[in-house]
């Protein structure tokens, strides 16, 4: 397996987890409302940025390529472990949701409101599980381009992660109690 890298590893898991993604987006509810394409682009163009980031390094200027971590075996398998955790979190996330589950913001027909599984723990897991993610895939590459990839995944989630409690606030008389018991994003810190 010459010329197999850990990064091709990196890119081939985060495929793996596109091509699910995108698989198991069926059987979902019909929507009642559906935010704007303006809204949407908010949190999608960071995201966007982001995926170019981290996969497109000849695009970007030599110092966003330095490295911010020396080559270690150990930041490796901590990359890697944060970036499978991340993955899987996010997909338990999505299965919990089941047909409430929606790329967009969205407000389904007999929306549910979700507070078991990694819900408990926070409001929005499978946004904790992207950014994991990002942050393991982070760690591997180890370029500063590759932090910046991470902010800017972090302040698209935390955008879109406002648009979706006012959505809810509206829709779940109980969802503010919700709110002041259980994290957004990361737990104990937001």
């Amino acid at each position: 397996m010459s010329g197999f890298t850990l990064g091709a590893a990196v890119g081939l898991t985060w495929l793996a987890w596109l091509i699910y993604w995108y698989a198991s987006a069926r059987n979902l509810k019909p929507e009642r409302w559906h935010e704007s394409l303006l809204s949407g682009l908010g949190h999608r163009v960071p995201l966007i940025l982001a995926a170019i980031m981290m996969s497109s390094p000849s695009v970007l200027p030599a110092a966003a390529r330095a490295r911010f971590v020396p080559v270690s075996v150990v930041v490796d398998v901590v990359g890697v472990l944060l970036l499978v955790a991340g993955l899987g979190f996010s997909i338990v996330a999505k299965r919990q949701l089941g047909a409430n589950w929606s790329a967009a913001v969205t407000v389904k027909e007999h929306h549910s409101l979700i507070r078991t599984g990694p819900y408990r723990f926070v409001r929005h897991p499978i946004y904790t599980g992207i950014v994991v993610a990002f942050a393991g895939s982070a760690l591997v590459i180890g370029e500063w381009r590759c932090i910046v990839a991470v902010i800017l995944v972090y302040a698209a989630f935390i955008y879109k992660s406002r648009i979706e409690e006012r959505r809810m606030q509206e829709n779940f008389p109980e969802y503010r109690d919700y709110r002041e018991h259980t994290s957004a994003i990361i737990p104990f810190l937001y």
